[in-house]
């Protein structure tokens, strides 16, 4: 898409009172965003049958909010791939309320897809089951896509990665918004493999009421959805929902029925959705071989060079940030031990440091 088209879409969808199904309306009834710009809103309103009271014009092109816009934009390094593009996400464009726009920073994997979702108060084992199912479906090049928010999206996005894998996240806001922000360098590490995506355009603060719309894109991007722990209200489940609506098969993780992070989860099995215990549950549901032996893939992070303590610190951590006491009291390790040990693992790309003393699991690759 050329930068006079790219320019053209950011003027129609900053458009007051528009919205995602007035910007279809428009293309459908004027072929393009060019010859719809040319129309005045009258023209909008008595020929693609725009009936909001709200419409504005479109902002011009030396307008304030348009000016920063576009700068953010090129900043970011985003581009805008529209619902008529040939590089729109062919899954995507078969649900009924597809984005008319996408933002994009890097580049959207064309292969099979999977989402991994969940708790952002995800438990140890939940996080690991995370980790570890992201990790074996990316080295079976399954792109993971999640949500890039704390807990089990967090775990996801860095299994793919360190699985040497593709990872797909789906923002709340606009791309140029770190949110959350202890997620920096997650967000800057996945656009070399994989996309970060929103429909929301730069400048646009991640709001409450944008995560249920931002969650239809994430299953409507997938084959499947993969609830790893949810708790009976948790926003996962309009994940799920959407993924039933949507024709996606839907998958759940077992948990205890004494732990009400779990309940979500339960619910899921008891209306249908298919048990996943491991990877390889998944791997068979997509018709992959199983059979292919951990030790013919390359190895998530190379520990060969470790010690027996750095070992155990290293395992300690997770996608989401610990902070340095909660290492020394789980590691019988003391702060002084781990504070060395952290630098050595975060200078072999094994740790990465966050400010106020919390460390969590680099990157692989």
């Amino acid at each position: 898409m050329d930068t006079t088209t790219q320019e053209n879409w950011l003027r129609l969808h900053l458009t007051t009172g528009l919205g995602r199904a007035g910007i279809i309306k428009l293309i459908e009834a004027f072929g393009d965003v060019s010859t719809t710009l040319n129309h005045t809103t009258t023209s909008w309103k008595k020929e693609a049958g725009i009936t909001s009271p709200r419409i504005g014009t479109p902002p011009q092109t030396d307008d304030a909010e348009f000016r920063q816009a576009l700068q953010l934009l090129h900043n970011c390094q985003m581009r805008i791939i529209s619902l008529w593009d040939k590089d729109y996400p062919t899954l995507l464009r078969t649900i009924h309320d597809p984005p008319a726009l996408l933002y994009v920073r890097g580049q959207i994997p064309k292969g099979r897809s999977i989402a991994i979702v969940g708790s952002r108060r995800g438990s140890r084992d939940a996080i690991r089951f995370a980790t570890e199912t992201a990790t074996t479906l990316a080295q079976h090049n399954i792109c993971v896509i999640s949500g890039l928010a704390r807990g089990i999206d967090s775990a996801a996005h860095t299994g793919a990665l360190a699985g040497g894998g593709t990872t797909v996240a789906v923002l709340g806001g606009g791309i140029d918004r770190i949110y959350p922000a202890e997620n920096r360098k997650l967000f800057c590490h996945i656009p070399e493999h994989g996309a970060l995506i929103s429909e929301y355009p730069p400048g646009t603060s991640p709001h409450p009421g944008h995560f249920p719309a931002r969650n239809r894109i994430i299953s409507g991007l997938s084959e499947g959805v993969v609830v790893v722990e949810a708790a009976h209200n948790s926003g996962s489940l309009i994940t799920a929902d959407f993924a039933l609506e949507q024709g996606r098969d839907l998958y759940a993780v077992p948990g205890s029925i004494y732990n009400h992070n779990c309940q979500g989860n339960l619910n899921l099995l008891k209306q249908g959705a298919t048990v996943t215990t491991c990877a390889e549950d998944i791997l068979d549901a997509f018709h992959l071989n199983c059979q292919q032996q951990q030790d013919e893939l390359p190895p998530p992070y190379d520990l060969s060079s470790l010690n027996e303590k750095q070992k155990i610190l290293f395992d300690l951590l997770q996608p989401t940030p610990l902070h340095l006491d909660q290492l020394a009291q789980q590691s019988g390790l003391t702060a002084m031990e781990v504070s060395a040990i952290v630098l050595h693992l975060e200078l072999e790309g094994l740790a990465s440091a966050l400010p106020g003393g919390r460390y969590l699991r680099g990157f692989a690759g």
